[in-house]
């Protein structure tokens, strides 16, 4: 497995790099060399956010987590990830799917421990259909506003693309346009 680790707004020293790819030798007995992690760290406040992101084949899993040191978001945000990958495998496993990437998965992952395989899981229970509007982005976040949503799709006047608008955590927007 590769291991990326990039800070921004502070500097990643040797021992915190070493640190962080101690902390992530956990996946390397799930995973090949074919994986990809990166860790990104940033201070915020008096805290340190730390973001994982594991690459395997184009599928992605991510994590992040805040704590007042690195190695404590760190170590944080890998337990969050083993969760999501148990998950992950259980959910496969209940699939029964032919080998794809989902059986790939599987495989490597085989050696997580089974104990949380009675996990919830989530079900599509609503489907909605809508006429999507030309507007600019701030006229979507306007919108989502006055909806009391956390995201709006929309369609851009300018690109004559579909494009979402959300509300993120910091209170800020974030806007993401699909290229197809």
């Amino acid at each position: 497995m590769i291991i990326k680790v990039s800070g921004k707004g502070m500097k990643i020293g040797a021992g915190l790099q070493e640190k962080v790819e101690n902390k992530l030798a956990k996946f390397h007995r799930f995973f090949d060399d074919e994986a990809v992690a990166t860790v990104k760290m940033q201070p915020e406040k008096n805290d340190i956010r730390v973001e994982l992101t594991l690459n395997l084949k184009g599928q992605y899993t991510r994590a992040e987590a805040i704590a007042p040191e690195a190695i404590i978001a760190l170590e944080q945000a890998v337990d969050t990830m083993e969760g999501q990958i148990r998950k992950h495998k259980t959910k496969i496993k209940k699939q029964n799917k032919s080998k794809s990437i989902g059986t790939y998965f599987d495989e490597v992952i085989a050696t997580v421990d089974d104990e949380s395989e009675t996990e919830f899981e989530p079900q599509i229970i609503r489907r909605k259909s809508f006429v999507i509007s030309p507007m600019d982005a701030d006229e979507a976040v306007l919108q989502m506003e006055l909806l009391g949503h956390d995201f709006l799709l929309y369609l851009d006047a300018e690109t004559d693309r579909v494009c979402l608008v959300y509300k993120r955590n910091d209170g800020n927007y974030g806007l993401i346009e699909p290229e197809y």
